[in-house]
Formats: C-alpha cells, sequence, structure tokens
C-alpha cells in the first residue's frame, strides 16, 4: 500500500512537468515553423508569361491555348470567332522546384521548349521570405515553310528567352508579380528590328470567389521594333473547376509564345483592336505519389 502511494505522489510530480516540458518543446516548434505560401496564382502561367506557381513532382500539365482574331473584325467574321491561332503543349514537373515543357503553335509553327525553376518560395514563419523567386528560359523555332530565295538556316530560325519572375501573395485575395523578359531573335521580321529586345513584365491576381479571379498581365518592349508592333496587353478571369483551370480573356496579342507575344503583337488594345481567347489548363498525375493543383 505505501509503494502505491509512493508511487501515485511521484505520478502527480512528475507528470506536471512532462506537460510543462511537452509545451515548452511545442511552443519551441511553433516558433521555429516555416509555412510556405502556395496558390499565388493559380496556373504557371498568367495569361501570358510564366507565373510564380510550379507543377508538382510526377505531374504533367496538358494546355491548349487559343486566340480567336480581333473583335472588330465584325459581324462578317462573326467578330473574330471564324479566326483562330492554337497552342498546344505539356509541361512536366521533374521535382517541386523544376519543370520543362514543350508546346507547338500554329502561328508560323513555332516549336518551343522551356524549363523552369525556384530559386526561392514565398515563406512565413519564424524566418519568412517576402517573395517567391524563380527563373525560366526557353528556346523557340519557327518550321514554318520559307518561300523566299535564301532559304533561312536552322540558326535563323532559332530564337531564345530567359525570365525572370519576382511575385508576392500579399492576401488571400490579391497577388503581384514582376516578369522581366530578355528575348533574342537569331532572325527578325523586320531587317531594321533589334535582334535581342527586353521586356519589363508584370503580372496581377485578384481572387473574386473560391472557384474565380481575376487576371492581367503586361510587357513594355524596351529596343527598337517596327512601327506596327505594340506592347501586348491582357486581362482575363480564371475559372477552376476540380483538376482544369479554364481561363477567359482578351488580349492584343495573337501569338502565344515568348517571341511572339513581345516582338509580333500588331494590336492596339485601347483602340479595339483586341482578341478573345481562352486557355484550358489539365493536370494529370504520372508519378507514384499524388499531390493536389
Amino acid at each position: 500500500m505505501k509503494k502505491l502511494l509512493f508511487a501515485l505522489i511521484c505520478l502527480l510530480f512528475i507528470c506536471p512537468v512532462m506537460a510543462q516540458d511537452t509545451s515548452l518543446v511545442s511552443g519551441l516548434e511553433d516558433e521555429n515553423a516555416v509555412e510556405k505560401i502556395t496558390g499565388t496564382f493559380k496556373s504557371t502561367r498568367v495569361i501570358n508569361a510564366h507565373s510564380t506557381e510550379m507543377l508538382y513532382k510526377g505531374n504533367m500539365d496538358f494546355r491548349i491555348l487559343h486566340r480567336f482574331g480581333p473583335v472588330n473584325s465584325g459581324v462578317k467574321e462573326f467578330f473574330g470567332l471564324d479566326n483562330a491561332n492554337m497552342r498546344m503543349s505539356f509541361d512536366f514537373g521533374i521535382t517541386n522546384n523544376l519543370m520543362i515543357g514543350i508546346g507547338r503553335s500554329t502561328n508560323l509553327k513555332d516549336l518551343d521548349f522551356l524549363i523552369k525553376t525556384r530559386l526561392f518560395q514565398q515563406t512565413k514563419g519564424a524566418k519568412p521570405i517576402p517573395v517567391s523567386i524563380l527563373v525560366a528560359a526557353g528556346y523557340i523555332v519557327t518550321t514554318q515553310q520559307s518561300f523566299a530565295t535564301v532559304k533561312p538556316t536552322f540558326s535563323d530560325r532559332s530564337s531564345y528567352y530567359l525570365q525572370m519572375i519576382v511575385g508576392r501573395k500579399f492576401n488571400s485575395n490579391f497577388s503581384m508579380q514582376l516578369s522581366p523578359l530578355l528575348l533574342h531573335n537569331n532572325s527578325t521580321l523586320n531587317p531594321t528590328d533589334d535582334k535581342t529586345i527586353f521586356g519589363l513584365g508584370g503580372g496581377a491576381r485578384y481572387k473574386v470567389s473560391k472557384r474565380i479571379a481575376l487576371v492581367a498581365d503586361y510587357h513594355y518592349a524596351v529596343g527598337k521594333l517596327d512601327n506596327a508592333i505594340t506592347n501586348p496587353v491582357s486581362l482575363g478571369v480564371d475559372i477552376e473547376t476540380g483538376g482544369h483551370v479554364f481561363q477567359l480573356h482578351f488580349t492584343n496579342s495573337a501569338g502565344m509564345n515568348e517571341k511572339a507575344y513581345l516582338t509580333q503583337t500588331t494590336g492596339k488594345f485601347f483602340n479595339g483592336d483586341i482578341r478573345f481567347g481562352f486557355n484550358l489548363s489539365r493536370m494529370f498525375n504520372i508519378g507514384k505519389k499524388k499531390k493536389n493543383w
């Protein structure tokens, strides 16, 4: 009986101490906890430009992009819906911080390849990182048949780009990014154009409901381009439906790769030279462990 009483007294003293120690350790873990910020954008692209989002390891993103003709072409062209450019692409998540992709555009029959990596991800907690920083690089080759007397070489048909994306999710509704872009064309459509063009770009997203958000992106081209070339402006709506992200937008750009939208846009957005378009993204899991988008 004495032994049992002694054991109970010991438990009365030991248990509170153990509980106190546990709470101290738990508090220390909470203080050192770091939470990664996700869902800054709902797709790996805002509209034209790459966004701060990445594919999870083992995920594949199949994308179909359509741009119709100018809305101001009138009823004879059914406000542009009788004409369309398309880009189809497959992007793959190699790791959570590295992805690659391949795409094909009907415009000039461009074939493009990309690689994108995340250097820093926005976090909050003990040691917060205020922004996400990513880098995307790509190669574009035009495969359309040439009828020129002197045929362009493979090198003449090639273009390269490097884009940095710096973005921040300010709250659950609003996100913004800067996406400067450096593009080099080995040859240009207009002989007097600069071969290397710098694009000052940015994008934003505002969430209006659980599955709907407003998005916009813009690039200002720095360099010598033909007077007919204008800066690409895009405004859209993201609609999330399970494994799909469906995006409706208006833009003055007919092309859907970096070379096309930065150096080949001719529509004047605020003069009504706009095109209706949509981007459809469908996620597939091709790895062992499924991650939600």
